[in-house]
């Protein structure tokens, strides 16, 4: 951007870029801590320059690169020598952000500063320089920033001496050099500090000092503005996906969409050779389309595009509503297709129990035909809303990409793109918006008109017949493709045994909905009050005066400026103390305020979040609140719940499983059942890294975190002290996610020190050695492949396993421990789900599946069935997977939710 901006509204004859490289300068040579403090180039960015200069070089601009060299010192060069050319009269103007550059500003030479976040840009010339920084002439700010040094280039400067006193010396003395003459004109501190720091100064003079006499290789013809590449250009602009910049340099027809580069990427990034084919993207005016389009009045014509439909194993749907929300949408026509290119769309009413939706209920519930859609999750939960039942096996393109590609995009049109080669109608070619939702209130605003204007009806159905046809087309297609990599990558039992029988589990559990108590909520809601205010007095009387106990700014002021609870406290990137959750618990354990604190925030998110906010998300048809599920928004593979989020319900305080009495069963012949897993995650670790003494101690039905505390601590099982067993148990769930020393420490919130947490797990690994293994060859398979895999194949790939940054290959390596266990145990009950809910519907029983929550399921059991479903239920969590140990499911019933966990 900044780049067009200056080429389409400065002008200029000539231009070039200039980079750094990786050799060390004459900077370091002088002193070699230069740039020492300095943080490796995040390596998202590093991969990023040999594009960038790809993207230069096809406009026809040099990029200029001097080993040894800076970029300053070559625009510094540049610059110089442009002044100094007799035969030229250039302005030469240096494009960048950075102040070192105003001591280059002459008449002839200014700086032009990109404008950030929309604002303008500014021209800073000879006399704003001066101005700016109260100097004579502008070669005078090399001398400032020598006194004042630069901390991120590791530049010494003068100890005490910042921008304002440089200045006010520079004003003096007029430059370094000047100063140090007249050092016994100095006083006191300011004074002592300059004698002592004499070859310092110079130092740091030299070193901000640009350099003009770079071995910069270029004429002025080399880098005078020529014609750009277009081929070049528009093959990166589809590489890299720039719509709108395509659009802004070759017009609105532009469509960068998915292209398949040629280009060979070495290990370090560069690029061999600068060409890049790309295929061609088609659209619907490329390919012949059959496509036949059924209004609501042809009976005749519907009748037999039914027919034909039902004849098929298997078939695209995909729905046209007039709404986002399942609950309230009504369908407005329906899209098939079978056949590559081919489609039909048969309009519907879009009135509540459509007869035309009647007509289609016997091919959609059909179970012998398997149904393919994209986010298929959405369509079957309108059907069911409106009252019908989608039946067969099920192949959702969504989230077979997703278990393919996790981290694409999974969108229909971005997949289309890639695999295809093709542009599907996009909706504000269709509706004049690309905004989904207004799109899709425009749908039904359109069948409004069609009722008041009846001769548009021809035209405007066609419109939205053949956009939902295309969809339907488009994703026959792309099921083709990836039920074939679905089986390249070994996850088709993942995909057909788990998450596609899961889809339409989780459509009848959001529509079975949850039972809430306001009454009850109101009651929590005025003892969180009474909390929230109580806390609030304390908070005030141990800190001496009153304050926002909200804001994050007030609270660190009270706890680090006047309580001075920390002699040095951590601050955020813009200067304000740090105040969350997780710093304020380092200081909970030796301070009462903080403790108070913490139970102020935690007392006000859960009024806010649950009690009050709860109450507006029953839904009025039904009285209950239906949370929506999501099966794949995980990295692990566990659901994930919003709409309300209902799986974030604290249950480790008193204040947050308070809020779980409010759920409550649907009548008086129910009551609710929990079924949660016992210790999965440390079950299945125990049976992927096969310890014979973990197996043994699960095999053996011992408390683990007792035989663990008795085999790291050295005492026979009886003797364990719950402090021993508290320490064990962070360690038995803190191995799970890679924790260290600094770590379990910190959890264990100042019981133990950083070495004494050391020891623990060093004693845990020596007494359970396979886990040790376990996680190094882990880890190393992970190097090797740039995935981890659960039982079932769910993949996880790891983009920082081998980063040469410590912090971020520490970071995958634990998650590369955690992913194969946390999955395993995701996958384990998504399966239970699909066989709880097959056993139900098999046994024609009464009770309903409402939630999950990680580990555990949440039913309204009808009170007649709970010796039939209890056991029903425990079986299918204990055999969705065989584990090497025991697996053990608590079930609970009560009148609530508390109750019954």
């Amino acid at each position: 951007n900044t780049l067009l901006e200056l080429m389409e509204k400065q002008s200029p004859t000539h231009l070039a870029v200039a980079f750094d490289t990786s050799d060390p300068t004459p900077r370091h040579d002088i002193f070699p801590e230069y740039k020492a403090n300095r943080d490796e180039m995040p390596e998202d960015l590093a991969l990023q320059i040999p594009e960038i200069k790809r993207v230069i070089r096809a406009f026809n601009i040099p990029v200029i690169e001097c080993p040894g060299w800076e970029a300053d010192d070559i625009i510094g060069t540049l610059a110089k020598r442009a002044e100094e050319d007799p035969e030229r009269d250039f302005e030469t103007f240096m494009v960048t952000p950075d102040k070192d550059f105003a001591q280059l500003v002459t008449r002839e030479s200014k700086i032009y500063k990109p404008g950030l976040r929309g604002a303008g840009h500014e021209i800073l010339d000879y006399d704003s320089i001066c101005e700016k920084w109260e100097v004579k002439t502008p070669e005078q700010v090399v001398d400032i920033l020598g006194l004042w040094g630069d901390a991120s280039d590791n530049i010494p400067g003068v100890p005490g001496i910042g921008e304002k006193t440089a200045k006010k010396l520079m004003k003096l003395y007029g430059s370094v050099e000047g100063l140090l003459e007249n050092v016994e004109e100095l006083k006191g501190k300011q004074k002592e500090n300059v004698e002592n720091n004499r070859e310092q100064a110079l130092l740091s003079k030299k070193l901000v000092k640009i350099m003009t006499d770079a071995p910069v290789d270029v004429t002025w013809d080399e880098i005078e503005i020529t014609e750009r590449d277009d081929g070049a250009l528009k093959d990166l602009f589809v590489e890299f996906e720039f719509n709108q910049l395509g659009k802004r340099l070759f017009g609105n027809d532009f469509q960068a969409g998915r292209g398949h580069s040629t280009t060979v990427k070495q290990a370090d990034g560069s690029v061999e050779g600068e060409q890049t084919a790309f295929a061609e993207l088609k659209t619907i005016a490329d390919v012949k389309k059959a496509y036949e389009f059924f209004p609501p009045d042809d009976a005749e014509g519907r009748a037999d595009a039914i027919r034909r439909i039902a004849g098929r194993e298997s078939f695209c749907f995909d729905l046209e509503t007039d709404g986002l929300d399942e609950k309230t949408a009504h369908i407005i026509g329906a899209a098939f297709s079978w056949k590559a290119d081919t489609g039909i769309y048969i309009g519907l009413s879009g009135v509540e129990n459509d007869p035309i939706l009647e007509e289609l209920r016997a091919v959609l519930e059909n179970p012998d035909t398997e149904k393919i859609g994209h986010n298929l999750k959405f369509d079957i939960g309108v059907l069911h809303w409106n009252g019908v039942r989608i039946g067969g096996r099920l192949f959702d393109t969504m989230l077979a990409h997703t278990l393919i590609e996790p981290d694409q995009r999974h969108k229909m049109d971005f997949l289309a793109e890639k695999f295809l080669g093709y542009t599907p109608m996009k909706y504000d070619d269709v509706f004049g918006t690309d905004d989904d939702s207004e799109a899709k209130e425009g749908q039904m605003d359109m069948f409004d008109a069609l009722d008041a204007e009846p001769e548009k009806t021809g035209p405007e159905f066609a419109k939205i017949a053949q956009y939902a046809a295309e969809d339907a087309d488009v994703t026959w297609q792309l099921a083709a493709i990836l039920r074939e990599k679905l089986k390249e990558l070994g996850q088709e039992q993942l995909f057909f045994e788990i998450e596609a029988p899961l889809t339409p589990v989780l459509v009848e559990m959001e529509a079975e909905g949850i039972r809430i108590d306001t009454d009850i909520l109101s009651e929590i809601g005025e003892g969180l009050g009474k909390n929230i205010a109580e806390m609030e007095k304390k908070v005030f009387e141990q800190a001496g005066e009153e304050f926002n106990v909200a804001s994050p700014k007030q609270v660190g002021e009270i706890l680090f400026d006047k309580l001075k609870l920390v002699e040095k406290p951590k601050k955020t990137k813009t200067g304000q103390y740090k105040t969350d959750e997780q710093t304020l618990s380092g200081l909970a354990v030796e301070h009462q305020i903080v403790r108070d604190l913490l139970a102020f925030r935690e007392a006000s998110k859960l009024k806010s979040t649950y009690v009050d906010a709860l109450p507006h998300s029953i839904f009025e048809k039904t009285g209950r609140v239906h949370t929506t599920f999501h099966q794949l928004m995980t990295a692990t593979g566990r659901l994930a719940s919003n709409d309300p989020n209902l799986q974030n319900i604290p249950i480790r305080t008193e204040q947050g499983r308070e809020i779980r009495k409010a759920f409550v069963p649907r009548d008086e012949n129910h009551i609710l059942m929990a079924a949660d897993y016992s210790q999965i995650e440390l079950r299945v670790m125990a049976s992927l890294c096969q310890d014979p003494a973990m197996i043994e101690a699960f095999n053996s039905g011992v408390d683990i975190h007792q035989a663990t505390a008795a085999r790291v601590f050295g005492v026979e099982l009886d003797a364990v002290e719950p402090s021993m067993r508290r320490k064990a148990k962070m360690v038995n769930f803190g191995i799970i996610y890679g924790i260290s020393a600094f770590g379990l420490a910190q959890r264990l919130g100042g019981e133990v020190s950083r070495t004494e947490a050391g020891e623990i797990i060093e004693e845990y690994f020596k007494q359970y050695p396979k886990v040790k293994e376990f996680q190094e060859t882990t880890i190393e398979q992970a190097k090797e492949t740039g995935y981890v895999e659960t039982i079932t194949k769910r993949r996880r790939y790891l983009r920082d396993i081998n980063s040469r940054s410590w912090t971020m290959r520490s970071a995958a390596e634990r998650v590369a421990i955690n992913t194969p266990i946390q999955g395993t145990a995701a996958d384990m009950i998504k399966i239970a789900m699909v066989r709880v809910a097959k056993a139900l519907e098999d046994g024609d029983y009464q009770t309903r599946m409402l939630l999950q929550v990680h580990d555990e399921l949440v039913f309204d059991l009808h009170r007649e069935e709970e010796a039939e479903v209890t056991p029903l239920v425990v079986e299918a969590m204990k055999s969705a997977l065989p584990l090497a140990v025991p697996v053990v499911v608590d079930t609970g019933t009560g009148e609530n939710w508390l109750d019954a966990h």
